[in-house]
């Protein structure tokens, strides 16, 4: 029995649209865990895009001083640095990763690391205006490997937040990332 190309076509999408439930569905269920067995952040991850977030990160991470900190593709390393050393940070908790390109790579280049280093739950650093797209993001990208985040906002003046565009594009690169291993960047 030969089937015609048109119901070929319509079980591999059904197919497709299998897949992306099955993985959208175990998302819940994986943070659900992580947030069980690490109700505690474990690290700081702090995505780049402006010296104010390494500078809020400095004077967050003395509330947690047994926590690493991660930054991803923040202000230039030497500039970086020096924020990190005034703040009085030990320079062996600092991470400083510049393999990111943008907001979704933030997450793909360092959420193996955390796997490797069994971190569950993170706390999460970007700007306010920026938050809702990193959640996102973070959602499914961290979320796909078990591991919690706790947001937290860089205090800023602006009102303004991202355009919903940005964030369901980001969304569909995550999700691509999962499928594919791509991010499309």
């Amino acid at each position: 029995m030969k089937l015609s190309p048109y119901l070929l076509k319509q079980n591999w999408m059904l197919l497709l649209v299998g897949f992306i439930l099955a993985i959208l569905l175990t998302i819940p269920v994986r943070l659900a865990i992580a947030y069980y067995q690490a109700p505690q952040s474990q690290a700081i991850l702090t995505l780049g895009g402006g010296s104010d977030r390494e500078e809020f990160t400095a004077s967050f991470a003395h509330f947690y001083p047994d926590l690493k900190i991660w930054v991803s593709s923040g202000s230039p390393p030497k500039r970086a640095r020096e924020i990190f050393h005034a703040a009085g940070i030990d320079k062996n908790r600092v991470y400083l990763d510049y393999e990111a390109t943008d907001t979704v790579t933030n997450f793909t280049t360092l959420v193996d690391t955390f796997k490797q280093q069994q971190i569950q739950h993170v706390f999460l650093i970007t700007s306010k205006f920026h938050m809702p797209r990193a959640k996102a993001i973070a959602t499914i990208i961290l979320g796909s490997r078990g591991i919690a985040f706790t947001p937290v906002s860089v205090p800023s003046h602006s009102t303004e937040l991202e355009s919903i565009f940005r964030i369901l594009r980001d969304i569909l690169r995550s999700l691509l990332w999962i499928i594919t291993g791509y991010t499309g960047a």
